[in-house]
């Protein structure tokens, strides 16, 4: 069973205008509401590969009721925290120019905390759990360690999607797979991104394994990705194509390949379609479509820089 924790979601309301002026009434012609959140975009993205999931998370007031309402109408399971307060909205709007308005979200008390935390306790062995995104008020990063210690323990595969450097205090509980970012590998690592040329990238992969990583998947934006293990070293590149949209990229490219691998495919296709995942939705205004992604694989080259021989467990 594949479990998603997502700290502190959100809806999403995107609204078109011809102009944003001070002081008037600005009147939209487009709007949109969605569940948003990295790990609910996992399970979104899961959902449309056709692999049952549960969406965990803390929700509150009326906006925390539309997300369980929104994730159960795509078959996905949910096993929420609710908390007092009302789980946050952010605005994007389209105008002469892109705006974005991020709240901060509800306050966690530590009752809730524990709840949260009794849940992850409860998952059974050998299941996968993502956890993707930011912590809300409340919670501290130490709340990542333990949660990579109660994995650790229970056997759980964990899958970390964090910006945080508690991510490096994770990785002696070795975590199943890390996906930074470029951006976030430098900061780990206390580097700039133009440091990071793809040998670069492989050397600090390597040192996150050598720490307790088991496997590292590095996205890379139009560059594509890099995956790292101690028997595979595979390098990907992404499609060309107009984009619309970054944020939702990683978290499709992350989904689809553990999708994947989970549907037993190979190693090999299952980072091609994943690149192809995170390009599709690059290109579209949301998560994108099952069919986006089979008309981008033609595009999407690998390069096998190590492979040895395993026996396909970590």
């Amino acid at each position: 069973m594949i479990y998603t924790l997502t700290p502190n979601p959100a809806i999403d309301l995107y609204v078109g205008l011809d102009q944003l002026t001070p002081e008037v009434v600005n009147r939209t012609y487009e709007e949109d509401y969605q569940p948003n959140g990295k790990a609910i975009n996992v399970s979104i993205m899961l959902s449309k590969l056709g692999i049952t999931n549960t969406a965990m998370g803390f929700i509150g007031g009326f906006s925390g009721k539309f997300i369980e309402q929104e994730l159960k109408k795509l078959s996905i399971h949910t096993s929420m925290v609710d908390v007092e307060g009302i789980t946050r909205i952010n605005v994007f709007a389209n105008a002469d120019r892109e705006y974005k308005i991020v709240n901060k979200g509800p306050l966690i008390s530590k009752e809730k905390k524990a709840e949260m935390t009794e849940k992850i306790e409860q998952i059974p062995a050998n299941s996968t759990l993502f956890v993707s995104g930011s912590l809300p008020r409340g919670i501290q990063d130490e709340f990542y360690i333990h949660l990579a210690k109660i994995c650790h323990h229970k056997k759980i595969k964990l899958i970390l999607d964090i910006s945080s450097h508690a991510l490096l205090e994770c990785l002696k509980y070795k975590p199943f797979l890390i996906k930074p970012n470029e951006d976030e590998l430098a900061s780990f690592f206390q580097l700039s991104t133009a440091d990071l040329y793809s040998e670069k990238i492989i050397e600090l992969s390597q040192e996150l394994l050598d720490r307790g990583a088991q496997q590292v998947l590095v996205s890379r934006g139009e560059k594509g990705a890099i995956y790292t293990s101690p028997h595979h070293t595979l390098k990907v590149s992404s499609a060309n194509g107009q984009v619309v949209n970054t944020a939702c990229a990683g978290d499709a490219m992350l989904s689809t390949f553990i999708g994947k691998l989970e549907q037993n495919h190979s190693l090999e296709d299952a980072l091609i379609y994943s690149s192809a995942a995170g390009a599709a939705t690059a290109f579209s205004k949301g998560l994108c479509s099952l069919s986006h992604i089979q008309a981008l694989i033609p595009a999407i080259q690998l390069e096998k820089i190590k492979e040895e021989s395993f026996d396909g467990t970590y």
